[in-house]
This record gives structure tokens, sequence and C-alpha cells, in this order.
């Protein structure tokens, strides 16, 4: 698999392809779906709800953590307890493939996904982009730090001042903060990434596992300053809190991504599933609800949506984030947190 190329790919409008045959419904009245689910629970409903509406199959989920979902589906790869990984970054679901957790499975709909977004050899497939940003609280940054300009780098974070006053989520629970870390560890190398993680997480007053506590944290003023997903911050600020968005320079971008597990005993409705969440109604809909950016080029990101072109992203190599993983957890845990 190549580096994800992000930084440098345009997405062309393709010719849109039949969706509907594909999920069209079809199902069998006794069967019914299992999802291991990372993404945020009211868009799993909104998914789910819309796919067996669409299809007739019946759809229950687990949401969990990153690590969590992902260590469960590697430990029950032989006799999985779920049919579909939904969400987690590219590199989780390269781990989990590189364990043999996955099946191999080429959606039809996937010839109209960019590169970067999918696996060479199927084993799972992005449905939405991710990137990462600094939310502020304007009224407690201004109440706290009134004489220091708002942080508008990586770098501009170490500022002392700000100890205690930052929240990031824990890497070893959370893709979004896992995703953090590979960012500086390849933007500015291993030795001086590690220096610049030591430095920071000194001025961190909270580590939560879940990549939404940050958003959350910071838009109800428990927090001034937050390392989150630029969509998930986007989400707060539209229904009202009070929350400033900067993109940094040299960040990183990546995939949210869909697997159908190794051995799942409902591989056909898996398979459909994978359809559905490459169609531009499913990727228009998640959208709507929490401002992601579609990687179906048919599909339009709901208005305020920060596009991937005003970003300035590093060239993030996947593979090297997912064969470090437990190397730099290691790490984390003895040296950081």
């Amino acid at each position: 698999m190549k580096k994800n190329s992000l930084k440098k790919i345009v997405l062309f409008p393709l010719a849109a392809l039949c969706a509907a045959a594909l999920f069209s419904s079809c199902a069998k009245k006794d069967q019914e779906l299992h999802i291991y689910s990372i993404i945020h629970d009211e868009e799993t409903k909104a998914l789910t709800d819309l796919f067996t509406e669409k299809t007739g199959i019946k759809v229950s989920y687990l949401r969990a953590t990153t690590g969590e979902l992902v260590n469960r589906v590697i430990a029950e790869k032989d006799d999985p307890q779920a049919d579909i990984l939904l969400g987690g970054a590219s590199s989780y679901h390269i781990q989990a493939a590189a364990a043999g957790a996955l099946e191999p499975y080429k959606s039809p709909l996937a010839k109209s996904i960019p590169d970067y977004a999918k696996d060479a050899d199927g084993n799972w497939t992005g449905f939405c982009v991710l990137t990462l940003g600094i939310g502020i609280n304007t009224a407690r940054y201004e109440q706290k730090f009134s004489s220091i300009p708002k942080p508008k780098t990586w770098e501009d974070l170490l500022n002392p001042a700000y100890k205690g006053e930052v929240v990031m989520t824990n890497p070893v629970a959370s893709s979004t903060s896992y995703l953090f870390v590979q960012d500086q560890l390849q933007r500015l190398g291993w030795d001086k990434g590690w220096d610049y993680l030591i430095q920071l997480s000194q001025l961190v007053g909270q580590f939560p596992d879940s990549g939404s506590a940050p958003p959350k944290l910071i838009g109800t003023g428990e927090y001034a300053i937050g390392i989150a997903y630029l969509h998930a911050l986007t989400k707060y600020k539209s229904l009202g809190f009070d929350i400033a968005l900067v993109a940094p320079p040299q960040s990183v971008g990546d995939v949210d991504a869909v697997a159908v597990l190794k051995n799942a005993k409902n591989k056909d409705a898996a398979k459909k599933f994978v359809d559905f969440m490459l169609s531009t109604e499913a990727q228009e809909l998640m959208s709507s609800i929490d401002f992601t950016i579609p990687v179906n080029p048919e599909a339009k990101p709901a208005k305020g949506s920060i596009p991937i072109a005003d970003i300035d992203l590093i060239n993030y190599d996947t593979e090297k984030a997912s064969s470090q993983r437990e190397e730099v957890l290691e790490r984390w845990t003895k040296e950081v947190k």
C-alpha cells in the first residue's frame, strides 16, 4: 500500500454508480448485521437506521473506543462476534488486516474512491476524511491568557503558560490522539517528535479516552485549548458553543474506514453495508450530522465543513503509523503518561 497522499489529491467528479442496486431491499427476514462502531453513537444510529430502511436488514451495534474495538476484532478473529468494523483511522485497519482479522472486499462503489482512501487489496475502504486541528474556548482563553496571541501552530501549544489548560485524548485508547502523535513524529522526526510530545504532555490537564471528549470539554469551557478532529470542533461550534477553530500548518489527514471481518457470520449483509457506506446518500447523511468530508466524489460536504484544500497537510505514511503503534504506545505509557 502506498503512503496516504491526501496532501496531493484533488477529487474530480466521476460518473455516479447505481448504489441502489447494490443494497436494495432483499434481506432474509431473520438476517441481522452486527457492527463494532468507532464513530459516534448519533452517526451510527442514523446510518444503521437508513441502511435497515433501504435493505430490510436489521442491525445491532456496539460503540466503543478505537483501541478497545480493534483489539477485540483481532482477539476474536477465529470466532468473530461482529461482521463489520465501522470507523477508525486507516492505520488501525492496516493493523487488523496484518493480524488476519479482516476479509478483503472490493465494493463496486470503491472504483470512484481515491486511492489514498482505500486499501489496494480491499481489506478496508475509507468513507470520510479526518483532519486534526486546535479548538479554543474564546471566553476562557481571553480570561486566562488575554496578553497571549491565540495559538496558530503546533509549536505555539508549548507555551508554559498553558499548563493545565490543554486537553487531548489518550493515544493508547483513541485513534484521534494517535494520529496527532504520529503527526509530530513524522513531521519533526523521531527524536524531535518525542521531545515535542513530552513537553506538550506536561501542559495537558486531562487525557480522556474518547476522541469526542475534547470538543465537548472545550465547548463547555472546562479547558481553554484542545486537540481534536476539525469536523468535531466544527460541529460544536455550529451548536453555538464559543469555539475558535485553528487548522495549523503541517497537520495530518487520514480516513475513517469500514471493513468486513474475517469469518463474519453475515458476510453478504456485511458487504451490502460496505456498499452503503460508500454511497453518496450515506456520506452526505454523515456529513450533515458531524461535518465530515466525504470521500465519494459525488457526495457534497455539509455547509460549514472545512475544505481539505484549505489545510496544509504532511505526506502521512499510514503503514509506518501502523507498524510503529506497539513501540510508540509502549514508550508513551512509560515516558509520557
